[in-house]
């Protein structure tokens, strides 16, 4: 069977020539490449050197085919975008011929005419992805428009956490981002994780003021004397327009502030091991970010908002601050963290893998007309896996409390 992939992932040429991009969303294609005969993506080609948070694919039988790169608030940027709308839906319809089946990855700027265009004109089989915020109150109107047209059409649409009314077509999907081999490192960390004289945070994320970068130093700088003689290293990772004004912020204050750019993966994963608590203060639109579940399967503690799905994870309300008292909730859960103890595991490609094969994949084999039938099976499915993976957490809990009492949970 083969896939074809549609997004707005950023891809890079090499100088040697190869293509790589963003490596969460190369990594679970490549995870995905074993179950197909072979995968096409379209997404787009940037200028430039790469990201250190870049990737390759691993694999042969994946192939890329580049978009003109869109996308931008300024006016030319939409009157660019709105110009190239011929020509990106003559490259996915080329594309698609090739294809099997399709998967389309929203939001996103291209998805408010590629949605009505694969569900009107394609009769090929396939999903949507939907990564952000499926129950955000006031999305942007790309957004709002995108979640209304999927709502209201016939094909699988994968989204993040479980909602009241969420339609039959609609199917909680986690975002994968462990392997095995890093699920069983995670378990060794943790069983070796010490708490020191001094506690490490970190951040990994776009550096901007919508995910609390500010927020972040500004918590930071209200400790007290005693509870700063306590503090290790605050790790940031990422980049982003804003990054200056938070280096010249950070500068001002007492607090060990590294600003580390863009990592790869492993070095990433390096900063969990050597870190007890993540931190997210974000007010921007989420679904649940894969980083929440890197750092818990390194036994780094999140300290994170109440953003879409991520609450149904992270049950501590002291580590969940609420959009409406974020400040002050993140003074309190940094108060707790430097006194306290907590671990987490989440989710891997396996188990992801195992939702692909038993929803998706039985989709796209079925005739068309036992459509219903299939999404029914693959729901309890789905559900099946979720009882699995919340059975192997609520056991670490259990571990975990007879270990470190009620304070590290």
């Amino acid at each position: 069977m083969r896939l074809l992939i549609i997004s707005h992932t950023e891809h890079y040429k090499k100088t040697d020539g190869t293509i790589v991009g963003w490596s969460p969303t190369v990594n679970e294609i490549n995870h995905l490449a074993s179950h197909f005969e072979s995968i096409t993506h379209v997404a787009m080609l940037h200028s430039g050197i790469a990201p250190k948070s870049s990737a390759a694919y691993s694999h042969d039988n994946i192939h890329f085919v580049a978009l003109p790169v869109l996308g931008g608030a300024s006016i030319f940027s939409k009157l660019k975008s709105i110009l190239y709308i011929p020509k990106v839906i003559s490259m996915v319809r080329k594309s698609i011929r090739n294809a099997d089946a399709f998967q389309l990855r929203t939001p996103t700027g291209i998805g408010v005419y590629l949605i009505p265009y694969l569900t009107w004109f394609s009769q090929k089989k396939g999903w949507y992805k939907y990564a952000g915020n499926w129950n955000q109150e006031r999305p942007p109107l790309g957004y709002r428009l995108q979640r209304w047209l999927l709502k209201n059409q016939s094909r699988t649409v994968t989204i993040n956490g479980a909602w009241p009314n969420q339609p039959k077509h609609c199917l909680t999907f986690e975002n994968p981002c462990l392997t095995e081999d890093d699920l069983t490192k995670g378990k060794t960390v943790i069983s070796q994780k010490q708490l020191e004289d001094k506690l490490y945070f970190c951040y990994v994320g776009r550096l901007e003021t919508p995910k609390g970068v500010g927020r972040i130093i500004e918590a930071f700088n209200s400790l007290t004397e005693i509870q700063k003689s306590s503090l290790g290293d605050v790790h940031l990772v990422g980049d982003g327009k804003e990054k200056a004004k938070f280096e010249l912020k950070a500068q001002s204050s007492d607090i060990n502030f590294k600003f580390h750019g863009y990592l790869n993966r492993e070095a990433v994963f390096d900063i969990y091991k050597r870190s007890h608590f993540f931190l997210m203060p974000t007010s921007a639109s989420e679904g649940f970010p894969k980083v929440i579940a890197e750092a818990s399967n390194y036994g780094c503690i999140p300290i994170v908002s109440d953003v879409s799905a991520i609450a149904q994870y992270v049950k501590d309300d002291d580590m969940i601050l609420k959009e409406e008292k974020l400040n002050r909730k993140e003074d309190r859960a940094i108060n707790k963290a430097m006194r306290a103890e907590a671990l987490g595991d989440m989710q891997g490609f396996e188990a992801y893998n195992k939702e692909i094969r038993a929803t998706q994949l039985k989709l796209i084999e079925i005739d068309f007309d036992k459509r219903a039938k299939a999404v029914t099976a693959g729901v309890a499915a789905d559900s099946a896996e979720a009882k699995k993976r919340k059975d192997a957490m609520d056991t670490a809990a259990t571990n975990m409390k007879a270990k470190y009492g009620d304070a590290g949970l």
